[in-house]
């Protein structure tokens, strides 16, 4: 029997120890200096932001929404929901990867030099992902693809093994999925 409170102990810990990825909303006032606390926050402890996004929510523009992508195990994302819930100009947030279902999209940019069978594999994985031709020479493709970002990964990777390649990622926006919204944006 104690073996089985140990298995089931080791578990919690283990479950609470294991680092993964969330997406993290926070509402703030649309001021001068607000990103740079937020990102001070992260940098200050040593958290790494994988996407951050920024745009202005309310007719007025007085409010702002900044959605973060990091990684951590389930104690340091509360520490990070608290310490950012702290910031004087932050009027809620809120941890979507927790809160239920939301939808992440991410749009990119992506430029490869290339020519002959390399130049229609291109277009081939192109048609495959529903990327569409934003700019065309007779030495390169720019494409534009929005997605998860596993789907922007994937196409990167492939077209990487084409040739040279050049991107520019707009980072991760996300929503809760439902008729829920986040309480502030009104």
């Amino acid at each position: 029997m104690s073996s089985n409170i140990s298995q089931s102990h080791y578990s919690v810990v283990q479950r609470a120890t294991e680092e993964r990825r969330h997406a993290i909303a926070a509402v703030v006032d649309n001021e001068a200096g607000v990103l740079s606390k937020v990102i001070g926050l992260f940098s200050g402890r040593g958290y790494n932001i994988e996407s951050l996004t920024v745009c202005s929510i309310n007719k007025e523009n007085t409010i702002s929404r900044i959605t973060i992508v990091t990684s951590g195990d389930e104690m340091t994302i509360e520490q990070i929901k608290a310490q950012l819930a702290r910031l004087v100009p932050v009027h809620g947030v809120e941890d979507l990867t927790t809160k239920g279902e939301h939808i992440e999209k991410e749009i990119a940019l992506v430029k490869i030099k290339a020519s002959g069978p390399e130049r229609r594999e291109a277009l081939r994985l192109a048609n495959i992902f529903g990327a569409k031709v934003s700019d065309a020479t007779l030495e390169s493709f720019v494409f534009t693809l929005s997605g998860d970002s596993n789907k922007i990964d994937a196409f990167v990777a492939l077209l990487r093994e084409l040739g040279e390649t050049e991107i520019a990622r707009s980072g991760v926006v996300a929503l809760n999925r439902g008729a829920e919204s986040f309480p502030l944006n009104k």
